[in-house]
């Protein structure tokens, strides 16, 4: 009875103690051999002719008492050695590391892959302490406490063990707990899988995707990483996921980080001198922007961004090719991180083509980000010896520098991106620190910008004219055109405040377009009125009208349009655009000419000045800048012999200036008439002045003193004013 109750308690069965009725107890079968002809249930005597018994299933013993047992028992006993068979087999032939851990946290017995994934043999590991192989870690450790308690059967964690040799071993690892019958744990059964290679497959990958593949800098994505980390440390606000650059935003250029260098600018290298600490900006504006420390004593998180640009970048890769070019990037990058990267606090990064950035997650104020932009220019003035080749190389910064609560990644990132943009234009080869005013005033060129082909269409712009007065009769000969934009934000906004916006966005095509459909058709009312008058008007070109349209077609299609003749337009175009490089400019001039409309070079004096162009141009009215008269525009000139002021001038100095300044004109009045041009003198404020420009020569004239720009009834009213009685 003792046999079969050890042996049911073993297999976890609760059978009664006792065999069924009418079966016998098992110590009361015989061994087979014994010579009993009967003594087991079933057994009977042979008779001759009968068919043989079945044989007698052979008697186990007991693996506690080694008592005699059999039946049932005996069968649960043999699958119970068969299943531990299997198991042994299983557990030594695995491909996987296996351990069976008891509740003290040492190992019973390892398998072969498990004790050779470690550099040690199977026996070495019985009864080692786990964490003697293993790198113990709070939240897994505290997981596997439940699962030892039996709070939970089974965890999955990757860990790294310990390898004989040192190294590390990454890994899968599977943790089962097996129960006894009552469900108490009894031990912990470990499946490990080695991912060491996947590991770091999966690190280099990730390396791969967070650096750039030519410089081994932190490329864009990680640098978004850390800003992003930085405003969320704080719990300041985020605007994009995280990971992720922001739509829209960022460097101007859109290259990548590739491993070819990509540059598109077609910058010169700039050649300014830059002292260390702001010299060559000034001071940063207005001084230290704020400082870590709050008045109340409070800490506020600060964040500094420097944004470098190579000044002159695309000449090299044109003149030396990209391999050059690529090899100056790895040695700029070499230099910043030697000097600048300094750890989780100061990040150097690649953002792509010559752009790098130097991101300080704890800044101390604007001082330090100022300084830190000075040593950045400083530190690439050497010389850089690349392929035979000796480079001189410059940057421009850009310096952001602010509290993280209130800003965000975005806004950090575009106002760097606008600061170096500022650096650039202001010279390059130097440093500038972000200003808020200057700042604003962009956004609303930006926004001007793109609100003018809406504008057109909604009929904001109005056309303005101001005359154009005859010097020696008083008559007007004919009025300019002057576009103004009735914002309904900003109010009229005038020519300087918009057109550099149209034409580099390249609305100036349809703005102008309209502008001299507008302005021919209100000449054309002008002489249904003034038939005798023979009243022109002045419309200004843009070089980009002429380059990206067929102006000569539009004009043509215009003057067909509202039935203007020809020779009462005048077109005005700079003196730049006329003599700049190229000849489309001057065939569509000459062009115009021939159709008989009047060609007049605007500004005349401050562009190239090359006056051998005048004697093959189609050209018949030189407009003067306003600069050349601005001496004449002295309020107590009282038109004196020489141009004399009434005004105090001890040292003589005004005088000689005007004095110069009348032979600059009257010399270019002479020329001009040789050359069969009329002269026209701009911003004439006041009598004397007109008198004075008369005395040279000059032919007509427009300013505030004859009339300020206004609708097209002031010129009607001026031209009735001429009508005889």
């Amino acid at each position: 009875m003792r046999h079969e109750e050890l042996n049911r308690a073993r297999l976890g069965r609760a059978e009664p103690p006792h065999s069924p009725p009418g079966r016998p107890e098992p110590h009361t079968a015989e061994r087979p051999g014994t010579g009993a002809q009967s003594g087991r249930v079933g057994a009977s005597t042979a008779q001759p002719g009968a068919e043989p018994p079945p044989p007698v299933e052979p008697l186990l013993s007991c693996p506690t008492c080694a008592g005699p047992v059999g039946g049932s028992t005996a069968r649960l006993l043999s699958a119970l050695r068969a299943s531990e068979s299997r198991f042994r087999a299983a557990f030594a032939d695995a491909g996987i590391g296996m351990a069976l851990i008891d509740a003290d946290d040492r190992i019973i017995e390892a398998n072969p892959a498990f004790a050779a994934m470690l550099g040690r043999e199977p026996s070495d590991l019985a009864r080692t302490h786990i964490y003697e192989i293993i790198e113990p870690e709070d939240t897994p450790r505290r997981l596997y406490r439940d699962l030892v308690q039996g709070k939970r059967d089974r965890l999955r964690v990757e860990k790294r063990l310990k390898h004989r040799d040192g190294r590390s071993v990454w890994s899968k690892v599977t943790l089962s707990l097996i129960r006894d019958g009552a469900g108490h744990p009894l031990y912990t059964l470990a499946m490990v899988e080695d991912v060491t290679e996947q590991r770091l497959l999966g690190d280099r990958l990730a390396y791969q995707a967070l650096h750039d593949p030519l410089t081994r800098l932190p490329n864009r994505t990680l640098f978004f990483e850390r800003l992003e980390a930085a405003f969320l440390a704080v719990g300041a606000r985020t605007d994009r996921t995280p990971g992720r650059p922001p739509n829209g935003t960022g460097p101007g250029k859109a290259n990548g980080s590739g491993s070819a260098n990509g540059s598109a600018k077609g910058a010169t290298n700039g050649s300014g001198q830059v002292a260390a600490n702001g010299a060559a900006n000034g001071a940063a504006r207005g001084g230290p922007q704020g400082v870590a420390q709050a008045a109340d004593g409070e800490r506020h998180p600060r964040i500094g961004l420097c944004y470098l640009d190579l000044d002159g970048f695309a000449v090299i890769n044109e003149t030396l090719g990209h391999h050059v070019g690529d090899q100056l990037l790895v040695a700029v990058a070499a230099r910043l991180e030697s000097g600048f990267a300094r750890g989780e606090r100061q990040l150097v990064a690649r953002l792509g083509g010559d752009e790098f950035a130097v991101l300080i997650t704890d800044s101390e104020g604007s001082e330090q980000l100022t300084s830190l932009a000075g040593r950045l220019i400083k530190s690439l003035e050497k010389p850089f010896e690349i392929g035979g080749h000796r480079l001189a190389v410059t940057a421009s910064v850009g310096v952001v520098e602010r509290p993280v609560e209130g800003t965000s990644p975005t806004d950090l990132l575009k106002d760097a991106d606008s600061t170096l943009y500022w650096s650039k234009a202001d010279g390059r080869a130097r440093w500038t620190l972000y200003d808020p005013a200057r700042g604003a005033h962009q956004l609303t060129r930006q926004l001007l910008s793109t609100a003018l082909r809406p504008a057109l269409e909604r009929g904001e712009f109005i056309v303005e004219y101001q005359p154009l007065v005859g010097l020696s009769d008083g008559l007007v000969h004919g009025a300019e055109a002057l576009v103004r934009w009735r914002h309904p934000r900003y109010g009229t906004l005038s020519p300087d405040r918009f057109i550099p916006l149209a034409e580099e966005s390249g609305a100036i095509v349809p703005l102008g377009k309209w502008v001299l459909e507008e302005s021919c058709r209100q000449a054309r009312r002008w002489l249904a009125e003034f038939p005798d008058a023979d009243t022109f008007v002045s419309v200004n070109l843009a070089a980009r009208q002429i380059w990206d349209s067929d102006v000569v077609a539009d004009v043509a299609e215009v003057l067909d349009r509202t039935g203007l003749p020809a020779g009462l337009l005048q077109l005005e175009i700079t003196e730049s655009a006329l003599l700049g490089p190229g000849g489309r400019p001057i065939q569509a001039l000459q062009a115009l000419a021939d159709m008989g409309i009047r060609i007049a070079i605007d500004d005349f004096g401050t562009g190239y000045s090359n006056l051998a162009y005048l004697s093959r141009l189609p050209v018949h009215v030189l407009k003067l800048d306003g600069t050349f008269v601005e001496a004449f525009r002295d309020a107590g000139t009282t038109g004196l012999p020489g141009g004399r002021s009434a005004s105090p001038d001890p040292d003589g100095a005004r005088a000689r200036r005007t004095e110069a300044d009348e032979q600059i004109v009257g010399a270019m009045v002479q020329l001009a008439h040789a050359l069969g041009l009329t002269v026209t003198a701009e911003g004439i404020e006041n009598a004397a002045q007109a008198e004075r420009l008369r005395l040279t020569g000059c032919d007509t004239a427009q300013g505030w003193y004859f009339a300020k720009p206004g609708d097209a009834e002031i010129v009607a009213d001026m031209l009735r004013e001429c009508l005889p009685d």
